[in-house]
């Protein structure tokens, strides 16, 4: 699709899907990275073309900020769900990052289960965003996903918990614990963010359903 002949209105939706779709494809080339730990540079490669994209897409929505004097929502909020939306994105470009910079041979089952919870988040915000064209009451459809988004950061807290707890009771070496106890807070921050992510979406429903 092309954003620069669109609406401004319709172009801000379009730009913050676009995002949000990022988000999604990082996500499952995470979770494909994870289950399927081969061609692992190639992958990360892949990655971080995607992270770069988002960047792109982030780029064009502040710059729309810029030079746009109405917007279809406050312009703090569009910016802020930008934002959020990219953090998730970042934060997973780091963890993958550090799978190549720590030479890990192989996740574990956790780092995996985790991957999921990102892909599933992912997914969630993905149909949340597509819904902010929605005006006045039906923009309440997105907070049912915003729920799910906050439990599924829970379980992600909780599997970080069991994952440090078995860490920590292991006889790995020191530089072992550390390594994947920086890999564990990446993949729980990632779904930090999607709940932020969820957060501005509620505050954008609240202020215009």
């Amino acid at each position: 699709m092309n954003l620069s002949f669109l609406p401004r209105e319709e172009r801000f939706f379009g730009l913050l899907r676009s995002s949000a779709r990022i988000l999604l494809e990082i996500s499952q080339k995470l979770v494909d990275l994870m289950e399927h730990y081969e061609n692992v540079a190639d992958k990360i490669a892949e990655i971080k073309r995607l992270e770069e994209a988002g960047d792109h897409v982030i780029g064009e929505i502040m710059r729309n900020l810029h030079r746009t004097f109405v917007t279809p929502l406050d312009r703090e909020d569009i910016a802020l769900l930008a934002d959020r939306l990219d953090d998730v994105i970042d934060a997973i470009e780091e963890t993958c990052r550090n799978l190549r910079e720590f030479n890990i041979p192989k996740p574990t089952e956790h780092v995996i289960e985790l991957a999921r919870i990102i892909q599933r988040s992912a997914e969630i915000l993905e149909q949340a965003v597509s819904l902010l064209k929605h005006k006045g009451a039906r923009l309440k459809e997105i907070l049912p996903h915003t729920v799910e988004v906050n439990r599924l950061e829970n379980e992600a807290d909780h599997v970080t918990s069991m994952a440090i707890a078995e860490l920590f009771n292991s006889t790995a070496p020191p530089i072992e614990i550390l390594k994947w106890r920086e890999i564990y807070n990446n993949l729980e921050l990632a779904t930090d963010l999607c709940e932020d992510a969820a957060n501005v979406l509620e505050g954008i429903v609240l202020k215009n359903a």
